[in-house]
């Protein structure tokens, strides 16, 4: 009898393993098809990196994880960026120039590696870390022939990843992950092809009529100023007619890249159209503006153009500025956009008629619809202007 009590104790210990196995399991896999969810719900690149990077180590309880995408053309970079994350301040994110690296750590047949840690193998994706990881899960970001990326998985217990293990669920994981990571730059691809000016690289006026709303609601519950520069380059017409249309294409990218190497991250910088571009400047009272004007105006001033026949090119800009501050106006008015855009574009048409290459500001806007007061800031014609 006793011997048959000892068997049943056995038997239900071996029962309650197994049951407490399967719960396991089943929670495993109920938190992974929760993973799945949301990686597919996503559109944002920096939405996709920060559930990676921080769900996935919850889900599989990882001392170690970092995610490596390929970006050979920069562009994941500026994307990145426009969107506030920077990736030397995102622990675990790393962007390669190309997929070298990837081809040599997974060869020909682009399968997951799973084992102990090898710094000749691994070593440059677990840079980020205090520490190194014991073993690792190795996982190759393949779509239509081309690597997007890789995930790396790390532990510090030598037995929580194998070459025994079995991969088919973090084959699984590189699926989802892969077509998550495809739609993702598509959307993303897609979304900026539309919104920006494919000759300059910044934003464009479809871009800036969509955000300018969104600045003036976001300084209104601050309380915080919004000035606004609208700048046109002088004298564009006779660049074109001189130098050609190519050489006016240029002047056009290098204009707008000066004018961006000036602002902030956070400033919106739009074409607005032709030689006009456009700019937002958040929580800049009207004198940073006109600071902010004047430094780009003496940026490009300085700035020369050299043609392939080796001739100069000197190019001015006109700068007109006008600042919105929302305690001017009462709490909760509607405050219409187009007249922050107004009162810049009148500041600027009378730094072209007075004289071009200077800075002009209309002032803060004030609180009922009254005429423009100009105040002048900067006259300083160039010689020959």
């Amino acid at each position: 009898m006793d011997e048959l009590n000892t068997e049943l104790c056995v038997l239900q210990s071996h029962l309650d393993g197994m049951l407490s196995c399967v719960q396991q399991n089943d929670l495993k896999s109920r938190r992974f098809q929760k993973l799945e969810m949301n990686l597919l719900g996503l559109n944002a690149l920096f939405e996709l990196i920060e559930h990676v990077l921080d769900d996935t180590r919850r889900v599989f309880d990882l001392d170690l994880i970092t995610f490596c995408l390929v970006d050979e053309k920069q562009e994941l970079a500026g994307f990145l960026r426009e969107d506030g994350m920077f990736v030397e301040q995102t622990p675990g994110l790393m962007l390669l120039e190309n997929d070298q690296v990837l081809c040599e750590l997974f060869g020909p047949a682009v399968r997951p590696y799973l084992g102990e840690y090898r710094k000749d193998k691994c070593g440059s994706f677990f840079m980020h870390g205090q520490e190194f990881p014991v073993s690792v899960a190795m996982l190759p970001l393949r779509r239509r022939g081309r690597y997007l990326g890789s995930l790396h998985l790390g532990s510090l217990d030598q037995e929580r990843f194998t070459s025994q293990m079995g991969t088919d669920f973090l084959e699984r994981l590189c699926s989802i992950l892969g077509v998550c990571l495809e739609n993702t730059l598509n959307f993303e691809l897609l979304r900026r092809t539309s919104l920006i000016d494919t000759l300059t690289g910044v934003n464009n006026r479809r871009f800036f009529d969509q955000r300018i709303g969104e600045e003036i609601d976001r300084v209104q519950r601050s309380g915080e100023s919004l000035s606004c520069l609208f700048l046109d380059i002088d004298y564009f017409k006779s660049v074109n007619d001189t130098y050609g249309h190519q050489v006016g294409d240029r002047v056009l990218a290098e204009i707008a890249g000066e004018i961006r190497s000036q602002l902030r991250n956070s400033d919106v910088l739009a074409r607005y159209g032709g030689e006009e571009f456009v700019s937002l400047l958040s929580g800049a009272p009207e004198p940073t503006a006109i600071e902010v004007g004047e430094r780009i105006r003496q940026t490009i001033e300085n700035h020369v153009i050299t043609t392939a026949d080796n001739r100069l090119v000197k190019i001015t800009v006109s700068v007109g500025v006008a600042t919105f501050v929302p305690e001017r106006h009462g709490k909760g008015t509607k405050f219409d956009p187009a007249r922050l855009i107004e009162f810049a574009d009148h500041a600027l048409y009378d730094a072209k008629t007075s004289g071009r290459n200077r800075v002009v500001s209309s002032g803060v806007i004030p609180s009922a619809l009254k005429p423009v007061s100009i105040v002048q800031y900067k006259i300083a014609p160039p010689a020959g202007n």
